[in-house]
């Protein structure tokens, strides 16, 4: 790692923190077994001061799960956020590509809701968002990406990990095209996977070897049957082999300095 080097780290971060109530307690459980390290916390959601609540009595990793595409279901949202986030969802629902284009006619809709989401964040934790993430990955899409919306120096979710031939030649490039911008300006794990599918088992067991070497953060939704069910076991402790790290494990460096991990 640059500056010093360090060994690879498990993180297992849950999406959807405070959504709703079965949301937030399924994802507990999984921190109570010592599985989930990390949640992704939603604000203006049915359960987001409840959950909020429960990560600072638990010192819970919680980052901030920017929303610009599930309707914000607590009373207490202000209009102005909710006519704002209306209009960015129905532009980036209108076309599956639309997210990777600029719309100039919505530069302040988006700086609107995304600084009123970092506002109720701060309200709820006490605290700025150290690590910022998006519902559907939509914190990645290009208004928020060229209009520099995401606080330099934050800890940002990169995109998906795809081994060689999993995605086409033009994807690969996008990918790894906005990966290299966020490196420049903000912290990032080396590689993000998704905990599903869980089969076959032998995906994941690549994924826990990596860890020994790499930063990898697993994507997981506890509020799946599946997955929650996995979580808990302990068939996922003996599958990881170790017990998950937080983000608060990784380095801290300057903005714009690059996070780079020795390859073993």
């Amino acid at each position: 790692m640059n500056p010093a080097s360090q060994e690879g780290l498990l993180i297992v971060n849950a999406d959807d923190w405070g959504r709703d109530q079965q949301t937030t307690d399924r994802t507990f459980d999984c921190f109570k077994a010592r599985s989930v390290s990390a949640v992704s916390a939603m604000v203006f959601m049915e359960d987001s001061a409840r959950a909020a609540a429960m990560a600072v009595e638990h010192s819970i990793d919680a980052g901030l799960h920017l929303n610009f595409t599930a309707p914000f279901t607590t009373p207490a949202c202000p209009p102005a956020v909710r006519e704002h986030q209306r209009r960015i969802t129905s532009y980036l629902r209108a076309h599956r590509m639309a997210q990777l284009v600029f719309n100039p006619l919505l530069i302040k809709p988006f700086d609107y809701v995304v600084q009123a989401q970092v506002d109720e964040f701060r309200r709820l934790y006490g605290a700025e968002p150290a690590r910022l993430d998006g519902h559907h990955h939509m914190h990645l899409c290009a208004n928020v990406l060229l209009q520099g919306l995401l606080p330099a120096g934050t800890i940002v979710r990169r995109n998906f990990s795809f081994r060689p031939g999993e995605k086409g030649i033009v994807n690969r490039t996008y990918r790894r095209v906005v990966d290299d911008a966020l490196r420049r300006r903000h912290r990032t794990v080396d590689h993000l996977f998704s905990i599903a599918p869980l089969n076959p088992p032998e995906r994941l067991e690549r994924i826990f070897s990596m860890a020994h070497r790499e930063v990898i953060e697993l994507e997981t939704h506890p509020v799946n049957p599946d997955e929650h069910a996995f979580l808990t076991s302990p068939a996922f402790r003996r599958a990881a082999g170790t017990v998950p790290s937080t983000f608060q494990s990784l380095p801290r460096v300057a903005p714009g300095q690059e996070i780079v991990h020795e390859r073993v």
